[in-house]
């Protein structure tokens, strides 16, 4: 398959013209329409993909408000049951589910008609051991197709699935799944990662330990296991008329369907639970009209196939598997996107896309980012003539980046004839964990800028808000949501009153903040310019929540993995990713008197940040310090630092008198000097 095939969201608006008889003079005022008709815009998506109940809604939005606003009220839906729509009509057609390789090259394909028996036994498997819908389903696990396999079992039966990825140390995987108390822990004892293998026992009977809610687990396991656990190959191995005949539950739009996690700076990782219907809507309108995803077997877009690099730590992987819902052959990679250490080889996923015969290729920024500074040959990958678009998400996407890119598919293009990359379209999006979406992204009709995304999202009333919380135009602001959408939290868990959410996104925005009447306004944490044209440019996290490639991070996480170090008095961190610059993560530390700050240290420090977090999280540098700046309450500066390193003056972004340490700021001060210069140099 080659583009140009007629876009996706031409054919949604081909389809409002004769369905709805709208019509929009151009892509703003069609978006405009889909923020201020939320009935209107959520009931077409619901029919343009003609999504199914049994029983009737009552109402496209109950209430539209945020926090709270109830959706689709009476319908009944199942994320299981839209994935396995397809399994008949894609299997006939010769098109797998699941494209999946590892570190060791080979190829695996997961057909339609296995992807939906292997999830049916394990769902059957799970009833038989009591699970009954709202039970937690923990899973540690690699992005394999195992993976996928077990959330859809998990989901079919409408219980609440939740998965950490196995390079997460065993206190930072606790420190989430112990607020959810699962009853099911499903986990590998082992996982490959940069040509190493990693035994995961330890961490496995760990977390047996420490969850004594789990009642039963399965193990994804190469080898016979010690304790009697059921072994998740043996389960989805097996056949019947009872697994045949399986189908999932139908449930309510708004049962819970996953509990992710995103980190803030206080306090243990956010459980935040979203819901099967919204989830699913939002999903498909996302992927098909603005990743421009089209259903494999679609003679419009027949043979597509969507390939995200992602870990099952990070919201992509949701997203990956989400191309499933709209009938999309899924291509999975486990393993390290950039070689060992010892033989760094960046070509490494794009040798993948080539065998995996991907049409579609996303990855976070920073990847993008080191094939450049590697300065790849992709001629050297593999046949990649397939490749009609590159999607970038996790941190903003350089304009020099995008730019290389750009240059090397039209040199490719007049190599393997492939029209699409002479011009090679960018889906570069913007959403979150919480929401499990993008805000902005790409449209496949609108023109490229190199190092901003073409537009805000359909659905989306994204605004850059000034400091007076007035939407501006061409100036950078907070990004703000002036609307509900579907995906948006059912809740966090075990929030009484929602008061932790409420905090999380609502507290800048209160109900009637701006004396209009209007009620509160989602406010997400980045910084966004909206351009005069439409285009967006995300400009880094406004807060002061750390985004290592995409992966975000509480710095209480960080706090406490450090700060259990004896020699650790104090620590302090900022992430400085901002104005597409790569992300620079310096680390303050007190330490104890008489403490050298050697590298003996500073390896101990590194060594408690792998231990308690990972590797992703290890800063870039780190630095003893007299004292970590703190207001008269208590609390660590970590805003004020971080504007202080992005060049702010001191006057406008710290209050002497509100602070208990000031005089420490002189070190910072010359700190912020010096580090300004250097990168300035």
């Amino acid at each position: 398959m080659t583009a140009p095939f007629v876009p996706q969201i031409a054919l949604y608006r081909n389809w409002l013209a004769e369905q709805r008889g709208l019509s929009f003079a151009n892509y703003e005022e069609m978006r405009q329409w889909s923020v201020r008709d939320l009935d209107g815009f959520w009931r077409s998506i619901w029919d343009y993909y003609d999504l199914q109940s049994p029983t009737p809604f009552a109402a496209v939005i109950a209430e539209r408000k945020m926090p709270g606003a109830v959706w689709f009220p009476g319908a009944q839906v199942n994320y299981a049951r839209q994935v396995f729509r397809h399994v008949e009509a894609a299997d006939a057609a010769g098109l797998p589910a699941i494209v999946s390789s590892g570190e060791d090259g080979k190829l695996d394909a997961t057909s339609w008609p296995e992807l939906r028996r292997k999830a049916a036994a394990l769902a059957l498997h799970l009833k038989e051991k009591g699970i009954k819908p709202g039970d937690r389903i923990a899973a540690y696990l690699p992005n394999i197709p195992e993976t996928i396999i077990a959330f859809l079992a998990s989901t079919s039966i409408g219980a609440v699935w939740s998965v950490c990825a196995p390079d997460m140390a065993a206190p930072a995987v606790i420190d989430r799944f112990k607020q959810i108390e699962p009853k099911v822990l499903i986990a590998c004892d082992a996982v490959t990662y940069a040509g190493r293998r990693h035994d995961r026992k330890d961490v496995v009977a760990e977390l047996r330990r420490s969850l004594p809610t789990v009642e039963h687990v399965i193990l994804h396991s190469e080898a016979a296991p010690a304790a009697p656990d059921a072994l998740l190959a043996d389960i989805v191995a097996r056949t019947g008329a009872a697994i045949d005949a399986f189908e999932p539950a139908w449930l309510p739009f708004d049962h819970p369907l996953w509990i992710v996690y995103s980190s803030g700076t206080t306090g243990l990782p956010k459980p935040i639970v979203h819901g099967h219907g919204g989830i699913v809507i939002v999903v498909l309108a996302l992927l098909g009209l603005h990743n421009d995803l089209g259903c494999s077997y679609h003679e419009n877009s027949f043979g597509e196939r969507y390939h995200w690099y992602s870990s099952t730590g990070w919201i992509m992987w949701n997203s990956q598997v989400g191309g499933l819902l709209s009938g999309t052959t899924c291509c999975i990679f486990d393993g390290s996107p950039g070689g060992t250490k010892d033989k760094p080889d960046w070509t490494t996923l794009w040798r993948f896309v080539a065998q995996s015969k991907a049409t579609f290729f996303g990855a976070g920024a920073a990847f993008f980012a080191n094939c450049a500074k590697a300065e790849i040959d992709l001629t050297a990958a593999g046949d990649l003539s397939r490749l009609r678009c590159l999607g970038s998400t996790g941190s903003p996407l350089s304009a020099d980046t995008q730019a290389w890119f750009n240059d090397r598919f039209a040199a490719l293009s007049k190599i393997n004839g492939s029209k699409a990359q002479a011009d090679i379209w960018w889906a570069n999006i913007s959403g979150g964990t919480d929401f499990a979406g993008a805000f902005i992204g790409g449209n496949r009709e609108l023109p490229q800028t190199p190092g901003a995304m073409q537009c805000r999202l359909l659905g989306a009333a994204v605004e850059a808000f000034s400091e007076q919380a007035r939407a501006v135009i061409d100036e950078v602001g907070e990004l703000v949501c002036t609307e509900p959408m579907p995906s948006m939290p059912l809740r966090f868990w075990n929030d009484k009153g929602d008061a932790r959410y409420r905090a999380s996104y609502f507290e800048t925005y209160p109900d009637n903040f701006d004396g209009s009447g209007r009620g509160p306004v989602w406010r997400h944490g980045d910084w966004l310019k909206v351009n005069p044209d439409g285009s967006c440019i995300i400009y880094g996290r406004s807060d002061a929540t750390i985004n290592r490639h995409g992966l975000r991070m509480g710095t209480s996480e960080l706090y406490s993995a450090i700060e259990a170090l004896p020699e650790v008095l104090d620590s302090l961190v900022v992430d400085l990713e901002y104005l597409g610059r790569d992300s620079y993560m310096p680390l303050f530390v007190v330490l104890r008197e008489g403490t050298a700050f050697d590298a003996a240290m500073q390896a101990r420090i590194n060594k408690a940040i792998e231990a308690g977090l990972s590797r992703r999280f290890l800063p870039n540098e780190i630095f003893a310090v007299a004292e970590i700046p703190r207001t008269l309450s208590g609390k660590k500066q970590e805003l004020p630092i971080k504007k202080l390193l992005l060049g702010q003056p001191v006057e406008k972004v710290i209050n002497k008198e509100a602070m208990a340490n000031p005089a420490c700021l002189d070190w910072y001060l010359a700190f912020a000097r010096d580090y300004l210069a250097r990168t300035a140099a």
